[in-house]
Parts: structure tokens; sequence; C-alpha cells
């Protein structure tokens, strides 16, 4: 059931059993999940059904370290969260990827790969993807298109790797009938989350305080409650909850906001492939993205080159993805930006301040461009093709010095701090840019497919401005996951240290990033989070299991 928090009476007050912030990827799917067996949930939503500019800008903050988009375009406060704005891409972590590496800091998962598996299986049920099968040789089959096959990457130094598409799913529009008619859930929209209230000791939340930018406020009661409104709000929630803990909420130990992480990703240097392999569509995101002519069994699939686990190791590198850009007639020209972004429009990608007639006409006034960009990308004609670059991503090292935190002098319209976000990647991230596109490169011409030149190293020289173009947008890390409370703010259950009954969902907790795209395994992440919590509500000895909670009560009906 969906109520307007704007027609609730002043001061209502919400009795639940689990209360969830934020309706996002995670936060609709634990709700949905937890709802499903039967147990009151309560889904606060800042937003409403579509983006409104007041709503949003209640994301806005400072960039103080690298030069750095985060609010508009990248993130969406509106039923469905970030899913509103994702292109799609799936592919779960590497096994590696959740080990502790000794030449990364602070790396390590508290469990490995084979815990998730079973939700990855889940999560793409959710997601809308094809089979749990990530094998390339497998896919090259499955499509069986000469123009679809795989490089031959003779030194085992270099692999490739399949990722997926969801179609992309917009969560707030395919699980809108679901959480409408769901049994067991109410969901709150327009309110906007402003402070965790604690007991004394903050060892226990007590209730949520909420309040509507048109002035109601309410609370919220519950047994449990689930912080799921992304990477930068769930850490600045958490440090504006200072009441009982100056410093804020699970904080006691200055970790919260610390270890921000997003992949950066770069276009670099050159490729040029020999005939055989020039018109090869499986590793070049201008034909495999949503290809019909890269899809089998009703999935739309690409191909990256990464480097083995053993060739990472033996480097001491970051995990990384690399695969090819075409550049096309009119290429980065305003007419075909203008033509991307009617794209977009097309796979109902939450794009903030989009003005279609002005867009088109900067394509009427600039037909080569507009016709050249667009024949090229709808037909496809590889002689138009004006050159091959590298387009790659990199998993960000943990820093703890990259991190968000709340502003002394700004806050937003609801009265909480406004972010200040100090985004930072060292030499590290650096020199695995240039190791990795170098090795790619030399197994690109040890095995014949193409010659390469590259760019001049990254390693000791600035970041590009390019960097803040070319961001993926993939907020992680902030309330990273431990079983010290020494060194991560929640547990491996996904619970804060130090405060009972409160979990935090979404890729904030991930203490790496690995070099993939984060949704499933944040969607596997909050399927596991429900069973702990159907689990923890069902067990005789839980306090939160003792507790009496009403299955669905407001104290004040709407006036």
């Amino acid at each position: 059931m969906f109520i307007d928090s704007r027609q609730l009476a002043p001061d209502t007050t919400i009795d639940t059993t689990v209360c969830v912030v934020g309706a996002g990827p995670a936060g609709i799917t634990l709700a949905l999940e937890l709802a499903g067996h039967g147990i009151d949930v309560c889904l606060l939503e800042s937003g409403g059904m579509a983006p409104d500019d007041a709503t949003r800008d209640l994301y806005r903050g400072a960039s103080v370290g690298l030069p750095y988009l985060y609010a508009d375009g990248c993130r969406s406060r509106y039923l469905g969260g970030s899913s509103n704005c994702w292109g799609g891409w799936c592919r779960p972590l590497d096994p590696w990827d959740f080990e502790a590496r000794p030449w990364i800091p602070h790396s390590g998962w508290p469990f490995g790969a084979a815990e998730l598996a079973p939700y990855y299986l889940r999560a793409h049920a959710v997601l809308k993807l094809g089979p749990l099968n990530f094998d390339p040789a497998w896919w090259q089959q499955a499509i069986g298109r000469a123009d679809v096959r795989r490089l031959p990457l003779p030194s085992g130094r270099v692999r490739d790797t399949i990722s997926q598409f969801s179609p992309p799913v917009r969560f707030g529009r395919l699980y809108r009938r679901d959480l409408d008619e769901a049994r067991h859930l109410r969901v709150y929209l327009w309110a906007n989350t402003v402070n965790l209230d604690t007991n004394q000791g903050a060892t226990e939340v007590r209730r949520i305080e909420a309040a509507t930018l048109s002035g109601r406020r309410l609370q919220v009661r519950a047994k449990l409650y689930v912080l799921a409104a992304g990477g930068i709000e769930n850490a600045r929630l958490l440090l504006a909850s200072n009441r009982a803990q100056p410093a804020g909420l699970g904080n006691g130990n200055d970790l919260v906001g610390r270890y921000f992480m997003d992949h950066p990703r770069m276009q670099s240097g050159r490729v040029e492939f020999a005939r055989a392999w020039s018109r090869n569509k499986l590793y070049d995101i201008k034909y495999h993205y949503m290809n019909s002519a890269v899809a089998a069994r009703g999935s739309h699939i690409a191909a990256q080159l990464s480097l083995t686990g053993e060739t990472l190791a033996r480097e001491r590198l970051l995990n990384a993805r690399a695969w090819f850009c075409s550049q096309f007639p009119g290429e980065g020209s305003a007419a075909a930006q203008a033509l991307f972004r009617y794209k977009q429009a097309t796979l109902q990608k939450d794009q903030p301040g989009w003005q279609p007639l002005r867009d088109a006409a900067t394509m009427l006034r600039h037909p080569l461009d507009t016709l050249g960009y667009g024949a090229t990308r709808l037909m496809q004609p590889r002689w138009l093709v004006r050159g091959v670059t590298f387009q790659i991503i990199v998993e960000p090292a943990p820093d703890p010095a990259s991190r968000v935190t709340l502003s002394a002098t700004e806050r937003d319209r609801l009265g909480v701090p406004r972010v200040q976000l100090d985004w930072r990647l060292g030499s590290a991230v650096q020199h695995t840019f240039d190791r990795t596109l170098a090795l790619i490169g030399a197994e690109l011409e040890l095995s014949g497919a193409a010659k390469v030149t590259l760019d001049a190293p990254l390693e000791g020289g600035a970041w590009p401005p390019s960097l803040e173009r070319e961001g993926t947008w993939h907020h992680m890390g902030t309330t990273r996951m431990h079983d010290s409370p020494r060194a991560g703010v929640v547990d491996r259950h996904c619970r804060v240290h130090g405060i009972g009954n409160l979990y935090v969902a979404g890729s904030s907790v991930f203490p790496t990033a690995g070099a993939n795209f984060p949704t499933i395994t944040l969607t596997a992440l909050a399927l596991r989070l429900a069973d702990h919590l159907q689990q923890r509500l069902q067990r005789p000895d839980s306090q939160a299991a003792r507790q009496a909670a009403p299955a669905a009560c407001v104290s004040r009906e709407p006036a």
C-alpha cells in the first residue's frame, strides 16, 4: 500500500516490525522479501513516483576532493532510487575480491564468495537476468554469430569475462504493483528520514523521525531498522543522528563515512585491429550494449578483458576491466550528446533537466554530426569508424581518507547538514590503469589481433579532467563491513556495531569494490539480510522477537 505522507495528520506515529529507509534496489528487495514472509514492514521513501527538483535538492552538497558529480543524474531520490538512472550491467564479484590481499591495505570481506553464491542466483530473478552462467565459451556458442567471437588470449595473463544486462529493471516501475498489493507492507512516499533517535547509551534505536517538505512530521517505531538510502546517504544519516553520540551513530571509532569508493573510468590508447577482428561486436561498448546481435536465450551480454587472479597477485595490482570503444563520426559533438540522451530516454533513464525540444533543435542545427553518429550507431558500418580506444574501470583501493563528512555550515530544507565528499584515488589506482592496459595491449599484439598504442602513463601525474565526466557513480564503502568494530561500521550480518537493532543495506557496506558493477551484489546482500532478519524475528530468545509491536497501526488518522 502506498501512503502520501503529506496527507498524514501532524505528528503521526507509525508502529511496525521492520522499518526500511530508502526505496531503491536494496530497500525494495528487502521490503518485499520480508513482507512476503508475513513480516510487517514500513518502507520510507524520500520522493514520490517521479523526480522533482525540491526533493532532488536534498542530495546536493560540496565536492572537496577530486572533481566529482554525485547528485544530479547519478542518484535518483524517488521510488526506485538509483535504479532509475542505472545502465543494467550485472556481474558478480570475482572470488579474490572477497579475499584479504596483502598488497591492498584494508582489503577482505568477513566471508568468501561461496557465502553469496545462492543469493546471486536469487538476485538473477529480481533483476530479470538470464542463467547464472558467466562462461564466455558458453555464451559464444549460444549466440552463434561470426561477428561475436572470443579473442585469442595465448599468454594466460589475460582473460575475457562476461557481464549480463538487466533490461534494466526500474524497481519503482516493475515492482510498483507488488509494493501496492503486499498485505504486510506500507510504503510512505515523501517521507524524509531526518534522525535516528536512540536510547541514552545509543545501544538501541527507539524511533525514526521523518519529515515532508510540506511541513508534516512523523515518527516510526519498530523492532528492527534498516538504512538502505545509498552509499552517501547511509553515512550522512548516521553522522547526523548525533544526539546520544556527538560523533554520530556507530561512529565510536571514527569510521562512518570513511573508505568512500567509486570506480574510476577512463578512455585511453588506440587499438588498430587486424582485418579478421575488426568487425567483432563482443568487446566493444558501442556494439555490445543492449544489442540484439550480442544476445542469446533472451539475455543481452557484453564481454570485457581482465587480468587473471594469478597475474593480479604477481603484479600486485587492483582488479580492473577493459573493453573497446569505437569512435564514430560526430563523436563528442553536441548533436551526438543530444542523440545519446534520446537513447537514454527510451530506456526510461532519469535525466534531470533534460530538454528534448532543445536537443531536437541541436540535432537539426548539426545534421552531419547527427546523421553520422546516428547512422553509425544504428546500421553499424565499420568503414565509418574513426578509431577505437580502450575504456577501462579500475577497482578503487580502500582509503580511510576518502570520505563523506557533514558540512559545518550548510543544511538542507529539513535541517539536516549537507554532505561534503572528499573522493581520493591514490597511486595504486594509477599504476593499475597503466599496467593493466600494458598487459592487455601486449596480449592483443602477441595474438595478432591488434596493434596497440598506449597513452602516456598516469602514475605520478595528476588525474585528467575527464575523470569527472567518466565516473561510474557507484557509491560504496562508507559503512564498511568487518567483524571488528575497530575496522568496520557493520558486522558480517550488516548490523551496526554496538547497536542491537540497526542494520545497513546496500553498497555502503562493501569493504572492497572489485571491478564489477555493484547492483547485483547489493541485491544479493539484501536477500541475505532478509533471511537473517526473518530468522532473528523467529527466534524465541531474540529481543526483537519478544518486543510487542502491533501489526500495522497509526496513532492519528489524517484530518
